[in-house]
């Protein structure tokens, strides 16, 4: 019981630090900084949805609350765009507008976790799943997965069933994942598949990386799945496929029998997400077509250009690289922190790979949609001695 001035256990176990905290570091040497450890783009949003084009004279009400469902208009909007991306046609009664993927798995996990029940997290993971996991007081237990599909004799399904316990309630899927930059094939997601089905999980599908894919064909959705219709549920986000993540857009969808619990526990979170952008939104949805195509065609330049860089495989989708470091540390370097001390000393900031999985203390995380394309490249150009030369 945590009476003044302790505060609740779980808060313990998460922190505003989830990134590297060298900036400061950074600057005491260097002019320019080259912050490739926030996952964002340098790309600014189609002109119609950026926040300077959302006009009261055009929206009246504008800085009023919107519904805490979303803004009608945007609901249509998104739902077209999963018709023509997924070939899908959902119900709008069962999509929620969220302030962002963030807030919807937040949401999501109070409505369906107990203190010391257990969500599957394949590592390495987006950084704040496991925080958002925690702070309801369950267990994230981590399950390390991407960066092992390609080993000889991996049995993925073998791997998920021995995490399984009699608390565990929910699988955690991300493809394109961040970090590791993997898409999940086919055969793969139906073994998870088998083990949420066997053990009656539900399936948390983060979708915010759907648009992010490189040199194949557009992956499917795991919420597509017939067999799993009934147990999972998407998250979607602007903030990646458009350039929104300043908006705080996204939007969740699932079964009828938890989405009216879902909206209920909204009302009582962020209320409605920010509702001048989510007018923003259906500009970005409506017109942002050519816009996602461009930036595939950008980042996959960046994202290959960085990989060949740093001597790892080229990504499949996402935004992010993410590199085992270990042979450049020293015998006794337990992680990565005088690794990423000396790209701080180079101007450049990545992310701890431990962030991403308690199992990656030697692995950083690269951003190559952050800075410009000239930028990033002279950020390489600073990284390539430090991973092809160890230290002494």
């Amino acid at each position: 019981m945590p009476r003044f001035p302790n505060v609740s256990q779980h808060a313990h176990s998460v922190s505003h630090r989830v990134y590297s905290n060298l900036e400061q570091r950074a600057l005491g040497s260097n002019e320019q900084l080259y912050r490739l450890h926030v996952g964002d783009t340098y790309r600014d949003p189609v002109a119609p949805a950026r926040a300077e084009r959302q006009l009261s004279d055009e929206h009246p009400g504008l800085h009023k609350y919107a519904p805490v469902h979303g803004e009608p208009s945007l609901i249509d909007a998104f739902i077209a765009y999963v018709e023509g991306r997924h070939g899908e046609t959902l119900n709008p009664e069962l999509v929620q507008v969220m302030s962002g993927a963030t807030a919807g798995l937040s949401v999501v996990c109070q409505v369906l976790l107990e203190p010391g029940d257990e969500v599957l997290l394949p590592s390495p993971f987006w950084p704040l799943s496991r925080g958002i996991i925690a702070t309801k007081g369950a267990v994230p237990v981590q399950v390390p997965f991407y960066t092992r599909l390609d080993e000889p004799g991996f049995d993925a399904e073998a791997v998920l069933e021995r995490a399984v316990t009699d608390r565990t309630v929910a699988l955690y899927i991300n493809t394109p994942n961040n970090p590791s930059g993997r898409v999940l094939s086919e055969v793969t997601v139906e073994v998870m598949m088998r083990v949420a089905k066997r053990h009656n999980l539900w399936v948390l599908c983060d979708e915010a990386y759907e648009e992010m894919y490189y040199a194949r064909e557009p992956p499917g959705a795991v919420w597509k799945r017939p067999d799993i219709r009934d147990r999972a549920i998407a998250f979607h986000t602007l903030s990646k496929t458009y350039g929104l993540a300043g908006a705080r857009v996204g939007f969740t969808h699932g079964p009828e029998g938890v989405m009216a619990a879902i909206r209920g526990m909204q009302t009582f979170h962020t209320y409605c997400a920010p509702r001048p952008m989510q007018f923003g939104a259906v500009e970005a949805l409506r017109q942002g077509g050519r816009w996602i195509e461009d930036s595939r065609a950008l980042y996959r330049t960046a994202g290959y250009e960085a990989a060949d860089a740093m001597g790892v495989p080229r990504p499949e989708g996402g935004t992010f690289l993410f590199v085992d470091v270990s042979a450049e540390l020293g015998p006794g370097d337990e992680d990565c922190s005088a690794f990423l001390e000396r790209c701080a000393d180079a101007g450049v900031l990545l992310t701890p790979g431990r962030s991403c999985g308690a199992d990656y203390a030697k692995w950083v995380r690269l951003c190559f949609t952050s800075v410009p394309p000239a930028q990033l490249a002279v950020a390489l150009q600073k990284l390539a001695p430090l991973v092809r030369t160890p230290p002494a």
